[in-house]
Parts: C-alpha cells; sequence; structure tokens
C-alpha cells in the first residue's frame, strides 16, 4: 500500500523529535537503557502488549515469542517496545474472566495511550484476552495487528483423543457415574493438556481468535497454526514485520473493521460452530468500532450459514490441530465464499477475497462442503419471548435433538452453592424433562457473568444414563462445553428480568425452529410476583467491582461498560507532553 506516513509526522516523534526539556528527558532516559539515537530516530516505535504471566497456561509461550515478534519489528526499521499487559487465565482467574475483560481494555487503550507508540501488535488468546486487548486497541485507532497464541497439541489418555473442556465434562459425568478410579482420573488431567497454547476445541479462545482474522486483525491464516508449531514462530516474526509497514501505511482498525468486516466474522463464526461468547464480545467489539451489530444480525447469519467445521464440541471427532492440518481457516472461508463480503480490507494491506484466493481444504471431513455440513443451520439460535425479551442464546449444533422442542417444569436455584448442593443429593426431585434454571449469574448478579450455565446434570439422572437435559440462565458457558444450555437471558434476574418470577414447578417451553421460549404463567400472576420481587443485596461498596455494577451493560448489549462505548462521549485526545 502507499505509504502516507513521514518519520516526522510519527506519533512517537512528540516525544523524542523536540528540542526541548521533555523530549531530553525522553531520549536521556532511553539511552539509560542502552539505547542510541539512531536505533529510535526516524522508526516507528511498536508497542507489544504482551499477556504472558506465570498464572496463564495457555500463554506460557509469549515470554519467548515476544522476542520473535521484537525480531521482526527490528527487521522492518522499527523500534519494538514490550509493554506487560492484564493476563486473564481462564483457568485460574476467579470469580470469572469476563469481570475483568473491560479492565484489560481500558489497561490496553491507556498503555497505547500514554506511552510514545505509533503501532501495537496485540499478543492473546486465550478467552478474554483478544476481546479485551481489541477492544482497547479499537478505541485508541493506532495501527494494530493481533497474534494469537494458538491452540494447544490435541489431549491422550489410553489411546483416546482428548478435547479441552469438552472430554473434561464427559469424563466427569462417567467418574460421577463410579466408572473412573482415583488413579485413571489423574492420567486423565495429565493428558488433557499436553502443551502451552489454549483449548484444543472450537471454544472461546479458538472462536475468538477465528473472529479477530475474519474481521481482518490477523495476518491470513495466523489463528489456525497451532502454538507448539514452528510455524507460529515464524508467523509471530511476520506479526512484527508487517506492523511496522502498517504504521508507514496509516493502515487503522478503523479502515479495517467495516460493518461489512463483523458481518464476514458472524458468518465465519457460524460455520465453525462458534462458541455462545461470540456473540458478547462481537457485539462489544462493533460498538467499540461505531458500528451497529446485534443480535439480530446473528440470527439472520444462523438462518443461512451452515456448520461445516466438524471440530469439537459440534463436531463429534476433530480438534484444532486437525483443523489446521485441513486447510485452516482460510481454507474454511474458501468454502463459504458466497456468504462473505470478499472486498472487506485486512491488516496483510489486502482483501480478504485476495488473502484466501489460493486457499485449499485438504480434508472434506474436517472442513465439509456446503451441501454436506455437520449441521443445516448456524451454530448458534437466538430466543426470545416472555422469559428472554431483549434475547437468549442456545447452540442447537451440541445439544441433544430432542431437547430442540421441549416443554417441562422449572426446578429453580437461586445460587450456584445450592445448585451444586442439590444436584449431588440422589433424593432430588428431578426427571429428565425438567428446564433446571440458575439465576442471579448474569453480569450484575454473577458478578460478571460467569461460566456457570452449563449446569451439571443431577447425579441421580447420571446414574440412569442422563447426559443432557434443557438448563436454563443468566450465565454464560464455555465455548466448550455442550448440551441443551440457553444461556444469557436479558434482561438479567438480579435486575428483575422475567428470570426472577420463576418457581418450581413452572411449566416452561421452548421451540428452537420458532425462536421462542416461554414462561407458561398468566400476565396476572406474573404482575403479582413482580411487584413482590426485592432485589438482591448489594455486592460492593467500593473498588473495581462497585464500578463494574453501576456500569455493565446487559449481555444482549456485549457487556462493555456504558462510558468505554463510541457514543458515549467525543474521543480521547493525545496526553499532554510538557
Amino acid at each position: 500500500m502507499e505509504k502516507k506516513k513521514s518519520p516526522e509526522t510519527l506519533r512517537s516523534a512528540r516525544w523524542f523529535a523536540p528540542d526541548d526539556l521533555r523530549a531530553f528527558g525522553h531520549r536521556s532516559r532511553a539511552m539509560q537503557m542502552g539505547y542510541a539515537p539512531e536505533e529510535w530516530k526516524g522508526r516507528p516505535v511498536i508497542a507489544i502488549l504482551n499477556t504472558w504471566s506465570d498464572a496463564q497456561p495457555c500463554h506460557m509461550h509469549f515470554k519467548s515469542r515476544v522476542d520473535d515478534v521484537k525480531r521482526g519489528v527490528l527487521m522492518a526499521g522499527g523500534f519494538p517496545m514490550e509493554l506487560p499487559a492484564l493476563s486473564l487465565s481462564e483457568s485460574f482467574l476467579k470469580p470469572t474472566t469476563m469481570l475483568y475483560r473491560n479492565m484489560l481494555a481500558m489497561d490496553a487503550e491507556e498503555l497505547l495511550r500514554g506511552h510514545p507508540v505509533d503501532g501495537v501488535v496485540l499478543m492473546g488468546g486465550c478467552d478474554k484476552t483478544t476481546p479485551g486487548l481489541l477492544l482497547g486497541a479499537t478505541s485508541m485507532g493506532l495501527p494494530t495487528i493481533y497474534l494469537p497464541a494458538g491452540p494447544m497439541l490435541r489431549g491422550n489418555w489410553k489411546g483416546k483423543t482428548l478435547g479441552s473442556g469438552s472430554d473434561a465434562w464427559k469424563y466427569w459425568d462417567e467418574r460421577r457415574a463410579g466408572k473412573i478410579s482415583d488413579e485413571d482420573w489423574v492420567d486423565v488431567e495429565a493428558g488433557i493438556a499436553r502443551s502451552y497454547g489454549t483449548c484444543m476445541t472450537m471454544g472461546t479462545a479458538s472462536t475468538m481468535t477465528a473472529i479477530a482474522e475474519s474481521i481482518g486483525m490477523t495476518l491470513s491464516g495466523a489463528s489456525s497454526i497451532p502454538a507448539a508449531d514452528a510455524g507460529h514462530i515464524r508467523m509471530a516474526s511476520a506479526c512484527g514485520r508487517r506492523i511496522v509497514e502498517m504504521v508507514w501505511e496509516d493502515l487503522t482498525p478503523q479502515k479495517i473493521q467495516t460493518r461489512k468486516a463483523f458481518e464476514n466474522a458472524i458468518t465465519v463464526a457460524m460455520a465453525m460452530g462458534c462458541s455462545t461468547n461470540a456473540i458478547i464480545h462481537l457485539i462489544a467489539q462493533a460498538r467499540r468500532a461505531g458500528q451497529d451489530i446485534g443480535l439480530d444480525d446473528f440470527e439472520t447469519a444462523s438462518r443461512k450459514v451452515p456448520v461445516i467445521a466438524n471440530v469439537r464440541p459440534s463436531g463429534d471427532k476433530y480438534l484444532m490441530e486437525d483443523f489446521f492440518y485441513a486447510g485452516g481457516l482460510p481454507g474454511l472461508m474458501s468454502r463459504i465464499r458466497p456468504h462473505l463480503h470478499l472486498d472487506a480490507m485486512t491488516v496483510t494491506g489486502r482483501t480478504l477475497g485476495d488473502n484466501i484466493a489460493r486457499a485449499e481444504v485438504y480434508n472434506d471431513d474436517v472442513i465439509r462442503n456446503l451441501e454436506n455440513p455437520i449441521y443445516a443451520e448456524g451454530a448458534l439460535a437466538v430466543l426470545r419471548g416472555n422469559l428472554a425479551p431483549d434475547g437468549c442464546v442456545i447452540k442447537p449444533s451440541a445439544c441433544e435433538p430432542r431437547f430442540l422442542k421441549h416443554s417441562g417444569p422449572a426446578l429453580v436455584f437461586d445460587d450456584y452453592p445450592a445448585m451444586k448442593k442439590a444436584v449431588d443429593d440422589p433424593d432430588l426431585d428431578v426427571t429428565a424433562d425438567h428446564v433446571m434454571i440458575l439465576r442471579n449469574a448474569g453480569p450484575q448478579g454473577g458478578p460478571g457473568m460467569p461460566e456457570w450455565g452449563m449446569l451439571p446434570i443431577p447425579t441421580k439422572l447420571v446414574r440412569q444414563g442422563v447426559r443432557d437435559m434443557v438448563r436454563l440462565s443468566d450465565a454464560r458457558m464455555s465455548g466448550t462445553s455442550y448440551g441443551a444450555c440457553i444461556l444469557h437471558v436479558a434482561p438479567e434476574s438480579c435486575i428483575g428480568g422475567p428470570l426472577a418470577l420463576v418457581k418450581n414447578g413452572d411449566r416452561i417451553t421452548l421451540d428452537v425452529a420458532a425462536r421462542t421460549i416461554n414462561l407458561d404463567v398468566p400476565e396476572a400472576e406474573l404482575a403479582k410476583r413482580r411487584a413482590e420481587w426485592k432485589p438482591p443485596e448489594t455486592r460492593y461498596e467500593r473498588g473495581y467491582g462497585w464500578m463494574f455494577t453501576r456500569h455493565i451493560r446487559q449481555a444482549n448489549e456485549g457487556c462493555d461498560f456504558d462510558f468505554l462505548e463510541t457514543g458515549f462521549g467525543a474521543p480521547v485526545g493525545e496526553p499532554s507532553i510538557y
């Protein structure tokens, strides 16, 4: 692309170029670190936002991979500057990483605003790091490229292939049924995660990195490369080289993240059998980019785009490593060309159509043809009714077909501890036809909308051979989860949404084909219950949690903070340097 920037117009020049006392301080401190003026003068300063931490197994390789990015930056004539960013480990951080996604977004935006940088490489991959980093970088508006962590190697136990999360739930039920010994369980724990990298099922991590690529924010094919593959190292270096070019070209997120780009992302997500979390993060990301994307856009795509990625949990056999060998995301996109905006710009400086022009598929069972999908409609469906006036979500491709049209009595729990205790009660009054409900688990109620939505099947039913039933909540669930789980009920129960009014035994009816979900209780009775309802006690009286619960949006609005959305106020200007 055409070079639009010159050295004197670089943003970093505001810090380093003037002949004044402040710039003297900036230059002298750079020299304090051992750098000579020739190393930064007239060169783009590239921030590398690294979410490595000792508590982040998905990003273990980032400690060394950042050096590969720096190598690329230096090769292209840039000056790299690593900036540690908040690391959100899905495995260890409690109560939920979703509570801190927006904190990472704020961290990223302010790191970029306050430092002398001209462009940025974002290093992420674990579930909330992708949307968090992209939210912040989008709001800042500097040339940006995203470097996905990549999926880990496939798991293995006694010759069986194990998939992150999905097989954890599966074998946990077998253990609860008394079919797996203590010794074997330790071997499952050791075998299910064998390398650095993100979950290798089509969970939220792989969903969101694929979405980053389909929006146009990664190098072509970057999201599919396994973390342990040497190609991932080469990709990291290529990110460093390319971001320097992007700075000179002034290729910013605003020029890439158009409405067409987000429609492409939704289309790709549906074809991949994506995580339900994609909806929340994509809506938030689109709003930051000034694009009006909502639940209706997902519903439109769901009706016309089939699931063609045969990857667990929507698929029945393969994992992300197989997906990569089969052609990866470029291969998948080549098969859904009719549904994509091929003229959308990407960080490569070329259009999406150009990026996938030579893409091929090498295994027709892993990446199916449109004529032979694993599920005829998209991965997600948006349901509405008197129980969810602002919508809720189900992943029909990952649940037993018999539950796509169902009516059953409610079994209600007001908090997770009560539910967890009850499911192990051998005398619990429950059948496979019940609709299990967990409430007060939404954005404010959780707090942070934890991944509690795949409620455990009661042990009594597990021992009878039951492995799926309808479960309903205002929580989220892991993208590696499966089953007839209805999630993201909006408005949430904590603020008085209809879910707060349900009582044990109330009949709930859902029809996925009709996209409806309703509480079969007369309106007069609901009005009486509404008048008697009392909000839960305030959980936070100070700190980040206090701010979170007062400014968080509902699930159908992307769960961003209201004051961070584009329409809240004028863009923030550059920092003063005096």
